[in-house]
């Protein structure tokens, strides 16, 4: 029964007739009595919120080539999977913090819901306050796990989850004694933290560690000191020594043996760990059977960087191991996106088609879009084009 109906009801028990519209007996003439009170208006229901969810990409500048692409999946995946009402903003970072915070600040004002990127990790911790301030979260594509928390989650590939992927891998196989020859960037000390962990907590060793420039096109120093180069030359005149002093036939044998050797003694590691890929990869792997470390004999390892088909044209990383999600999982999408656009997809591409689409389906809710930290951290996971996948808390 409405509100209105009720006080209908209220006024009638309160005012009996006596038939003929006479005044009651032995009472004066009743005043008339009040007006039914009507009943407030129902309120009108506001219009469905439209979801709205920003895009920072390096659409600009030296990564733009990679942004490009993963504009490309993300559009892929916003007519695979968004609703006709769903706006995806996509906005230029141009690969720099500075142009992160203004594109954030622009996504803001346009009332997004959800941020999805930056790529790198000082884009992200430049965009980070701006949508705190607002409180809006961000899915980036960084994999430095230091920008995650408080709003922001890492979607990137983990170099950690990697790191300690190839080691167990390694360790099953034998090999207990690591090296890194890493790179001076976050990403590269990022790595060299993970693989201090990985070894420090399992019955494993990490002996020895060297950093490159990789800015710098000569990086023959750096290996030089990685393969321990000089130490094992002097190794090897010592046996040479050794070998002429005794003077017998086995030790002539094995001085010819020798006789084109560079290095003499055992390896300081059993496996060796570069984090690096593209062409930084291309250039750094061949610098190590150069300082006579025999990827025969040492077992060459890689982060997802290694995700690339091109880096088996190089000699040296046949064989290599690295850790990276099934490339199966993937390859309808590397398809559609061939068929697409008439070039293969970068190895990012997935986060993009992958965060897209995680924005799509949060948008669908039954109750409206809802990309809160709940939302977003679901104990479930969604799935992926690399699999399943999930935020925790910490982002």
């Amino acid at each position: 029964m409405s509100l209105l109906a009720l006080a209908a009801l209220a006024f009638v028990s309160g005012c009996q007739s006596t038939g003929d519209n006479a005044p009651a007996q032995g009472s004066a003439t009743q005043a008339p009595a009040p007006a039914p009170a009507l009943a407030a208006a129902p309120p009108v229901p506001e219009p469905p919120k439209v979801p709205r969810v920003g895009l920072l990409l390096p659409l600009s500048g030296p990564q733009a080539p990679l942004g490009e692409a993963m504009l490309k999946a993300a559009e892929i995946a916003f007519f695979d999977v968004a609703d006709n009402d769903f706006v995806l903003l996509p906005r230029d970072t141009g690969g720099t913090p500075a142009g992160a915070a203004r594109a954030a600040e622009e996504l803001i004002a346009q009332d997004v819901g959800l941020i999805l990127g930056p790529l790198f990790s000082t884009s992200v911790q430049a965009a980070a306050p701006i949508a705190r301030a607002r409180g809006v979260n961000i899915v980036s594509f960084s994999t430095n796990t230091n920008v995650a928390g408080n709003g922001v989650f890492v979607m990137g590939f983990l170099s950690s989850d990697q790191v300690q992927r190839v080691v167990d891998h390694a360790i099953a196989n034998g090999m207990f004694r690591f090296g890194g020859f890493l790179p001076t960037s976050p990403y590269g000390q990022q790595v060299a933290s993970d693989l201090q962990f990985a070894t420090d907590t399992r019955a494993a060793q990490l002996t020895r560690l060297e950093f490159y420039d990789p800015a710098v096109f000569d990086k023959q120093d750096a290996a030089r000191r990685f393969a321990d180069y000089d130490n094992r030359q002097a190794q090897l005149r010592q046996e040479r020594a050794r070998l002429r002093a005794q003077g017998d036939a086995i030790s002539a044998q094995t001085l010819d043996r020798l006789a084109n050797a560079e290095t003499w003694g055992e390896y300081p590691y059993d496996a060796i760990l570069l984090a690096a890929g593209g062409q930084e990869l291309i250039s750094v792997a061949p610098l190590m059977p150069y300082f006579d470390v025999d990827p025969g004999a040492v077992q060459f390892m890689g982060t997802g960087l290694w995700d690339d088909p091109s880096i088996g044209r190089e000699p040296s990383l046949i064989g290599g191991w690295y850790a990276a999600p099934d490339p199966a999982a993937r390859a309808g999408f590397e398809q559609r996106y061939q068929a697409i656009f008439g070039a293969a997809p970068p190895r990012l591409a997935t986060l993009a088609y992958d965060a897209t689409a995680l924005a799509a389906v949060l948008a669908k809710r039954p109750g409206g879009p809802d990309f809160s930290v709940a939302a977003l951290t679901v104990p479930d996971g969604f799935n992926g084009v690399d699999g399943l996948f999930r935020f925790h808390p910490d982002g």
